[in-house]
């Protein structure tokens, strides 16, 4: 009873600590996006060898957020981070067109792994700022996100310097997975795009 009295207390007054992943080809802004959510602040980056690891507090959630080099040499390691990962951020370079069947094939991938059936999945169309960038429903259809049967995942435009749609994004995950923690994952499809919601089951 003691046990089932402190989960119901740290639903409505503790912090929640979820583990997310964040992943994407180089140069999509995945350590700008990361600095900007742990200290506000942009800093000067270089490509990510390895990774880098932050704890993000949001509202009542505590994220640690594993920001992995996108290179190509280091894509076969990503799948080293997949165990107990909550959540996949997933950041796409929405000015890069030439990659994009590359940036979608590496997430089909990432979330067609079976250590990442059950993570929420939020995708970041980042540099929205840029003449050119696609838009998040582009981005959306290029990923093939409708397509994604019995999954949780929203799609957020961004723009990372400016820190524009970043926590939108991360509130719809910090709700997602709080609601998941409490109830188990649904078996609904939830998917929504920037202006588009969609809903429904198989």
């Amino acid at each position: 009873m003691g046990q089932t009295f402190r989960k119901l207390f740290d639903s409505i007054f503790g912090n929640k600590e979820m583990r997310v992943v964040m992943l994407g080809l180089d140069a999509a802004g995945k350590t700008t996006i990361l600095y900007k959510l742990h200290i506000g602040e942009i800093l000067s980056t270089v490509p990510t060898i390895g990774f880098n690891v932050e704890k993000v507090q949001y509202k009542n959630v505590e994220f640690t957020v594993w920001d992995v080099g996108g290179q190509e040499k280091l894509r076969p390691l990503w799948r080293h981070y997949f165990n107990n990962t909550d959540g996949l951020i997933y950041v796409v370079d929405s000015l890069d067109r030439e990659r994009i069947d590359k940036a979608a094939a590496e997430f089909q991938t990432i979330v067609q792994d079976p250590l990442m059936r059950n993570s929420a999945i939020l995708v970041f169309a980042n540099k929205q700022d840029m003449k050119n960038a696609m838009s998040p429903a582009e981005v959306c259809e290029s990923l093939g996100l409708y397509s994604l049967q019995n999954r949780r995942w929203h799609i957020q435009g961004t723009c990372a310097p400016k820190g524009e749609g970043l926590y939108e994004g991360l509130d719809w995950l910090a709700n997602i997975l709080k609601e998941m923690q409490a109830q188990g994952v649904s078996t609904s499809v939830l998917g929504s795009t920037t202006g588009i919601r969609r809903s429904g089951g198989n």
